[in-house]
């Protein structure tokens, strides 16, 4: 199989979709890999990496694309990439199609067969391709709120922290899975009073037994959440239903009652974002005011940070990667039915069923698909 890995396009977005290590594992296994060249140096990894590791580099986008029998990316394609689509093409990267209907759309006219990193879930509801950008991403939000807080950037001036005789920052962090536990590790470490809400008591129960009282576990609902948010310096929204919509848990009007200069980040952006005023930014442009509080929606947080993002994105889809490769797509998610459940769309029709709710389009079962 010719598979393929274009350069990121989106805005300041510098993941590439495989490491060299990754090209020579597929490589042994008999396959072609296909780099655009360039793909990898916001990576820290050269042409010449990827070239020594058996890949054949390629010119430009257009060629890498038309040459792929399955295409690997990071982040979803854009509107620009939308005319390489076509109907014998596998494209297996993050989709987010409950936050993006001109996307959806577009794989639909084309005939693309997608699968989507953030939807192949294991029998545990864990979400392995989605995990490790999860925690970059978690791990990020308390440092670029903390950043936001500066007084030059916006924020209220308060050093997270604090020193002795001062009070330190009150974090609040919504949703205490992946994203937010790691978010919560960190807002700790930099010594913050922290706070969880999350609707899954047995989970609280883990986070209070870890960290040995530390961090103060709430049940979420509408009253807990206004009462905490109204008194928080740093919101960090990471809340997740697989392949949905992200649910709006903090209004415009709660907003307006926040302390001034506030931060909020929002981690579940690209999923359509779990504040009600949030709107993707980019890492050229992180940060836009509501009210008197300060909002981060950078959509591709760990584009920020390439290199470790790279690296742990490629240990957890080499092996899907390679079971496709080795398989076909049909027999590989017959086999896996954790893959199986990031089949997205395939032959113009949806067969993600958050997806058909997302867009009220009419759902193909999974096993006629797989026929």
């Amino acid at each position: 199989m010719k598979i393929a890995v274009p350069a990121e396009i989106k805005n300041n977005e510098f993941r590439v979709a495989i490491t060299p290590a990754g090209v020579q594992d597929l490589v042994a296994n008999g396959h072609a890999v296909l780099i655009e060249t360039g793909a990898g140096l916001g990576s820290g990894l050269s042409d010449e990496s990827y070239a020594a590791a058996g890949a054949t580099v390629m010119p430009d986008a257009s060629s890498t694309w038309a040459d792929a029998d399955l295409l690997l990316k990071v982040k979803e394609p854009v509107p620009s990439e939308y005319g390489h689509f076509r109907s014998d093409l596998l494209l297996f990267t993050y989709l987010h199609l409950a936050a993006e209907p001109a996307l959806t759309r577009a794989l639909l006219e084309s005939g693309v067969t997608a699968i989507a990193y953030e939807t192949v879930q294991l029998p545990s509801r864990a979400l392995p391709l989605l995990a490790p950008m999860s925690e970059v991403a978690g791990r990020l939000a308390p440092i670029v709120g903390a950043n936001a807080m500066l007084k030059p950037n916006g924020g209220p001036g308060l050093l997270v922290p604090g020193v002795p005789g001062t009070h330190p920052a009150r974090v609040t962090v919504l949703g205490g899975g992946v994203a937010g536990t790691a978010a919560m590790q960190v807002a700790l470490g930099l010594g913050a009073q922290v706070t969880v809400l999350d609707t899954n008591l047995f989970r609280l129960r883990e986070i209070d037994a870890l960290y040995y009282g530390r961090v103060q576990t709430i049940a979420s609902n509408s009253y807990e959440i206004d009462r905490a948010l109204v008194v928080s310096d740093l919101v960090i929204g990471s809340v997740l239903i697989p392949g949905a919509r992200a649910p709006q848990l903090v209004s415009n009007e709660l907003v307006s009652r926040m302390k001034p200069g506030s931060v909020l980040v929002d981690i579940a952006v690209d999923q359509g974002g779990c504040f009600a005023d949030s709107h993707a930014t980019t890492h050229a442009d992180p940060t836009f005011t509501v009210h008197r509080s300060l909002f981060y929606c950078v959509a591709n947080m760990p584009g920020a940070v390439p290199n470790t993002a790279t690296y742990a994105l490629t240990n957890a889809t080499l092996p899907y990667v390679r079971l496709i490769a080795n398989r076909g797509w049909k027999d590989a998610l017959r086999a896996d039915a954790p893959l199986a459940l990031g089949l997205s769309t395939v032959g113009g029709r949806v067969t993600s069923a958050p997806v058909a709710s997302a867009h009220s389009l009419p759902l193909r079962g999974l096993a006629d698909a797989l026929a």
